[in-house]
């Protein structure tokens, strides 16, 4: 089996960033939309940014903001890819000339082909356990027999993941990459150091035996 990719999302602490580095994790999320109470200011989410070692990417995450705004934060922080968790269009996901990873609202029964068709420029669909129009990073996991097998696009899987079942999602859905927030926390935003290493261990030992 592909190595499962690893994204700890909601990152808002410089220490938070670096211990996820250390751990091997391909990517790191930074929130900047005000609706999160993950959200971080443009001036760390840029130092967070330029403290990153080589190899480990910068997602910028919004949900249905300002395009000044997303402009502005993109101009400063200089993320490798963008995050939208809304119900932006393509045109509005495209319009930044960043590669971008759209959110399928998996909560509500969302058809992840129909959002796929929607989105012909995105890089990757990330499945997440919230409903249309209510922010990730709840907890809220999916039933994963919901993802499609053969999508022919990377797929992100998100929502409700822990160290406890990460190992068996990613058996069940194969994802290209997991993508954890809540599951890693102290409190929301505050990652906990014993929690971050125990999901990479765990995603490694499910990439090991498949």
């Amino acid at each position: 089996m592909m190595r499962t990719r690893i994204k700890f999302c909601g990152i808002t602490r410089m220490q938070d960033a670096h211990a996820a580095a250390a751990l091997g994790v391909d990517a790191i999320g930074l929130v900047l939309t005000r609706k999160s109470p993950r959200f971080v200011e443009i001036a760390q989410a840029r130092e967070i940014r330029r403290s990153l070692p080589p190899f480990v990417s910068a997602v910028a995450l919004f949900m249905d903001d300002e395009p000044a705004w997303i402009a502005q934060a993109i101009d400063a922080i200089a993320p490798e890819m963008l995050q939208f968790h809304g119900m932006e269009s393509a045109a509005d996901c495209g319009r930044y000339g960043r590669r971008y990873l759209k959110a399928v609202p998996m909560g509500d029964g969302a058809d992840v082909h129909d959002v796929v068709a929607a989105h012909p420029a995105a890089t990757g669909f990330l499945l997440d356990g919230h409903a249309a129009g209510e922010q990730g990073g709840r907890g809220k996991s999916f039933d994963w027999s919901r993802a499609p097998l053969n999508l022919q696009r990377p797929v992100l899987l998100a929502g409700g993941l822990t160290c406890d079942n990460v190992g068996p999602a990613i058996r069940a859905v194969r994802p290209y990459a997991v993508d954890v927030s809540s599951g890693i926390e102290s409190a929301p935003g505050v990652k906990d150091l014993d929690k971050m290493r125990r999901f990479v261990e765990e995603v490694q030992r499910a990439c090991s035996k498949s």
